[in-house]
């Protein structure tokens, strides 16, 4: 199926407590350390923007980010893999940065691994800039891992 055909069926809509199992199987699958469903119900519970996109009631993909003032602060996102690498991802980004927009911020902050080089050249498309390095930030397999932190102005 290609992106515009995906792209037909896929909705964008308010994630709720029912869609935790299914984002929570997702995010086991394409993080290295996963948010549990404690995590996302936290999300919920503060208000967060918790945004998930669907097609056919099919869960494909999920982003939180939270509104600090100003600014977003993109805490998670992620595609079902078999998803993955057909624009879905750029699709849902861009989407996150309307809604952002719209809400009156100025920019978006995220951090990311330096070792997840696929968002990373995502996040570098769509215009992020690199604007700084947090050493340790992540659990890794052995020892910690930084983040990069990558800026988006709105």
């Amino acid at each position: 199926m290609s992106l515009s055909q995906l792209l037909d069926h896929t909705i964008l809509r308010n994630m709720n407590l029912a869609d935790l199992a299914g984002i929570v199987c997702i995010e086991r699958r394409v993080h290295a350390c996963p948010w549990t469903c404690g995590n996302f119900t936290d999300a919920l519970n503060s208000n967060y923007v918790c945004k998930v996109c669907e097609a056919e009631g099919e869960i494909l993909g999920y982003v939180v980010f939270m509104p600090a003032l100003d600014e977003a602060h993109l805490l998670n996102i992620g595609i079902a893999a078999e998803y993955q690498r057909k624009g879905l991802g750029r699709w849902l980004l861009d989407a996150t940065i309307k809604i952002a927009r719209a809400s009156n911020m100025r920019r978006m902050l995220l951090e990311v691994r330096p070792s997840n080089v696929a968002a990373l050249g995502l996040y570098r498309d769509v215009g992020f800039l690199e604007i700084g390095l947090r050493r340790g930030y992540y659990a890794a397999d052995i020892g910690r891992e930084d983040a990069i932190v990558m800026e988006y102005l709105l």
